[in-house]
């Protein structure tokens, strides 16, 4: 074979996907009669050494007399400082310009990449796959019994309904094939294993880490669960909408798809009957809200489980507690609506993604497609998850890997795409009977169902997408509901170490050619899609529930950027030193980032939620007080008036989840017939309808609720009984 040359060298560097490998081998080792010690002369040397005088100590020049607490890493520090004041100088402020923090990100990503360089930057490596071949081999029996189960439970999932017969056929037939594809393995002991030997007396011990990983919980617990009924205090509209669905669930109308509100997967309706039928919770933003949260919850552990396999458990513990702290995606669960069953999903489905490409294990790809069918129920973006599958798996195999993991990483997508498609079986079903409704949510945003677009598609994309990957450090949107308009998505520290992180990781792709790093980068803006697309209505883009799987990549690189910079801290100063500076470092910057994640959702988000939603509660108290003293629930009403309260939120917050309080003005005549006291709840702007009201009712009497929030005030006319003057 002809020797290769320079420029061969050169392109297999730059394109190591292409042709074979080039390796300079090393240099050949030197004669050996060179390379032997003459035996004599070393005799010798050492006779004449031993007669010489003791030699003086040696005295080192003064530069290396430097002690080590100097030895600071001066780059990593500097491009953490440069994206510190560039991230400060675009949080929000009267004159604020984005022009001074690109030009100090800019810097600072370049220290950043300089520090990586010089080997001071060094997050954890990407660990090394393993090249292994697994059976080609599936239980024939339980695998054709599978297919035909699901034939027959397709054929019965017709008419948006849940049968137990047709549920039965389902769960079986995924049974049947998950059986027929698993490979029995052995287990390691998990945590929550070594807890219950632990309490129960075994001989099992609780390394440090494990105490610092539930002392995190602990710390990301507080800030799920604080003030959950307060913070945010009221409902809106789709609050409603849900709360119905759950009422129809509990009631007997077993849906696989609500058509209520422009349609609604499932998950969240039965996941809510199921939490209002154990903790007699009711028809209330509460139980909404439990479910919710238990969702945000439930995803950090696969966060952690994430930075574990891209990198080291250090990132995965970074990752878990930014993510657990952060006011994105807090705010996402406390909400109440399905919004944080996007990133449930997207966490266990990437973690058994690239756990398997990384280990050639059958198991993980079975794990990933339950992640991924059962995520399809839950909340619409994720249906571009399949999309983002597909990537990862094409990244892999554009790499250069070896021959047997690119068959194996092949069958895993296979048997990845068997799974999800059973469990997604019965919304399949419901999509082709349907498919207006199934896509109508989906379609209004992307094309012209619902109004035409504003503009040219390319530039409202190019326009979209750029504020979505800007949107971390400038402006998160205009959707009160789930977020604080008009500010970064990310605290001044996440938000820092997002963007120097990205520069890292591409710096390290671009040298080491390593898949992951690609790969991380481009999850980012794929799962931020279900938002970017939002072509025929552009302002509602940036959206942080649509773009709530991003989440999971946006702290696993938060965390790649924070070990880096740690490293470099340990790494440079050495010994006790290195590592009490880098656990002050973390601390100092995990204490900051608290800080300010707790003012936005505790002070700033609950503070606007409560000036930009109506008072319902107060209301729906007012109605319940009423019923249970000198009226009815049947005798009170809230006169409707345009952009007002929804009053279907009344009668839940009152108690009486299926009653709509609105009366109209011009049917107000029909209350006369009523002989029991009546109160009416009244917007003070509606002097109309307050008119009406004194017609029909002189003796009526007229007083102002007092809201504790600012004008929220609302006026209570009431009619006493027709026996009484």
């Amino acid at each position: 074979m002809e020797e290769p040359s320079v420029l061969d060298y050169v392109k297999s560097k730059l394109a190591p996907w292409r042709g074979q490998k080039i390796v300079i081998p090393p240099a050949e080792p030197a004669p050996e009669d060179l390379a032997a010690p003459q035996e004599p002369l070393i005799a010798g040397l050492a006779e004449r050494e031993s007669a010489l005088p003791a030699a003086a100590p040696f005295a080192l020049p003064w530069s290396a007399a430097i002690p080590r607490v100097l030895a600071i890493p001066w780059r990593s520090f500097l491009a953490l400082a440069l994206g510190l004041l560039a991230q400060l100088s675009l949080e929000p402020s009267p004159n604020r310009t984005w022009k001074g923090g690109a030009i100090l990100y800019l810097l600072g990503a370049g220290f950043v990449v300089l520090a990586w360089w010089r080997g001071e930057w060094q997050p954890s490596p990407i660990p090394e796959s393993q090249a292994r071949q697994q059976p080609l081999t599936l239980r024939i029996a339980p695998f054709f019994l599978g297919g035909v189960l699901s034939l027959l439970a397709f054929a019965d999932l017709g008419g948006n309904l849940f049968t137990r017969r047709n549920l039965a056929l389902w769960l079986l037939s995924l049974a049947c094939f998950v059986w027929a594809l698993w490979l029995p393995q052995k287990r390691e002991l998990s945590l929550w294993q070594r807890l219950s030997a632990a309490f129960t007396g075994q001989q099992v011990s609780i390394s440090p880490w494990t105490m610092l990983l539930l002392a995190v919980s602990l710390l990301i617990l507080f800030f799920r669960v604080y003030q959950i009924q307060q913070t945010p205090p009221e409902m809106v509209s789709d609050h409603a909408e849900k709360l119905l669905d759950v009422w129809d669930v509990v009631n007997g109308q077993t849906s696989i798809f609500f058509p209520r509100n422009t349609g609604r997967e499932a998950l969240q309706m039965y996941l809510t009957a199921a939490i209002v039928l154990l903790f007699n919770s009711g028809y209330s933003f509460l139980s909404l809200k439990i479910g919710a949260v238990l969702a945000g919850l439930l995803t950090l552990p696969y966060i952690y489980l994430l930075g574990k396999e891209v990198g080291s458990r250090r990132i995965g513990l970074l990752a878990l507690v930014f993510a657990g702290i952060a006011y994105w995606p807090n705010v996402i669960s406390r909400v109440g609506l399905r919004f944080p069953l996007y990133p449930l999903f997207v966490a266990p489905a990437l973690y058994y993604l690239l756990r398997g490409l990384r280990t050639s294990n059958r198991n993980d790809f079975i794990l990933a497609g339950l992640a991924l069918g059962i995520g399809l129920h839950g909340y619409t973006p994720i249906r571009i998850l399949p999309f983002v599958i597909l990537a990862a798996v094409g990244l892999y195999l554009l790499h250069r890997q070896p021959a047997e993991n690119r068959r194996q990483a092949i069958l895993g997508l296979f048997v990845l795409g068997i799974i999800s498609l059973v469990v997604f079986l019965p919304l399949l079903r419901f999509a082709l009977e349907n498919p207006d409704l199934f896509g109508y949510r989906s379609f209004t945003r992307l094309g012209s169902v619902e109004r035409p677009l504003p503009g040219p598609a390319g530039e409202i994309f190019i326009s979209n997408l750029w504020r979505a990957v800007s949107m971390f450090a400038w402006n998160d949107g205009e959707i009160w509901v789930n977020s604080i308009p008009g500010r970064p998505a990310l605290d001044v520290v996440s938000a820092a170490f997002f963007y120097l992180g990205t520069a890292l990781l591409l710096a390290r792709y671009l040298r080491q050619r390593h898949w992951v790093d690609l790969f991380l980068l481009l999850s980012v803006p794929l799962l931020m899609m279900p938002s970017i697309l939002s072509l025929a209505f552009p302002a509602e883009n940036p959206a942080l529930n649509r773009m709530g799987g991003a989440i999971v990549p946006v702290f696993l690189i938060v965390g790649i950027a924070m070990d880096g910079l740690l490293s470099a801290i340990s790494n440079r100063l050495g010994g006790w030193l290195g590592s009490a500076a880098a656990w002050g470092v973390m601390l100092l910057l995990l204490f900051g980032s608290a800080r300010q994640n707790f003012d936005l959702v505790f002070r700033q988000y609950r503070q606007l939620f409560e000036q930009s939603s109506w008072n319902t509660l107060e209301m729906g108290g007012v109605v319940r007080d009423f019923a249970d003293s000198v009226g009815s629930p049947d005798t009170a009403w809230v006169l409707a008036f345009p952009h007002w309260v929804d009053t279907r939120l009344v009668g839940m917050n009152a108690g009486y989840p299926l009653r709509d309080y609105a009366i109209w003005p011009e049917n107000l005549a029909n209350t006369l017939s009523e002989p029991r006291a009546k109160l009416f709840l009244v917007k003070p702007e509606d002097s109309a309808g307050l008119d009406a009201l004194r017609q029909l009712y002189p003796q009526g009497a007229l007083t102002t609720y007092t809201s504790a929030v600012e004008s929220h005030d609302f006026l209570l006319y009431f009619v006493p009984p027709q026996s009484e003057p």
